[in-house]
């Protein structure tokens, strides 16, 4: 289903309320945030800006499987600073694509440098779904013949 509908609509309708974390906390208190919010990942910002992000994939690959303590890690030695980001005006389907290529399931959206939201693949995968929805009711009441042509 090709829309153009941008990313800003899904973070309209989802929120756009965001849970962050300091690089200088330390990765037992991010996770513990990740849990308490049900959420799986925490975008990073120092000074106000986008440092990186740190996932549940950063936890098990670079805490967990080298022997580290996750009360005596920070998150700026385990984060990923390399960050893919979208733009409010992105369309849903770019976004998807940027996930897809570069393998990432959370996608922090800027406005510039601020953080506006940030939207995880099951975000973008309940919309598309629920658009498909929509799309396929009004095509059952066309052909019904209870929608004006």
């Amino acid at each position: 289903m090709k829309t153009s509908v941008p990313i800003s609509s899904l973070l309209h309708h989802k929120g756009a309320a965001v849970w962050v974390i300091s690089p200088e906390a330390t990765v037992y208190d991010a996770i513990k945030l990740m849990a308490e919010r049900n959420i799986g990942a925490l975008p990073v910002i120092a000074h106000g800006v986008l440092a990186g992000i740190f996932t549940e994939r950063d936890y098990t690959r670079k805490i967990a499987l080298q022997g580290k303590t996750s009360r005596q890690t920070l998150v700026k030695e385990v984060l990923s600073p390399d960050v893919v980001s979208a733009n409010p005006g992105d369309s849903i389907e770019d976004c998807m694509r940027l996930m897809s290529e570069h393998r990432v399931k959370h996608l922090p959206v800027l406005k510039g440098e601020e953080l506006v939201g940030i939207v995880s693949i099951g975000d973008l995968v309940n919309w598309t779904i629920s658009a498909q929805d929509a799309t396929i009711a009004q095509m059952e009441q066309y052909i019904a013949g209870s929608v004006a042509a």
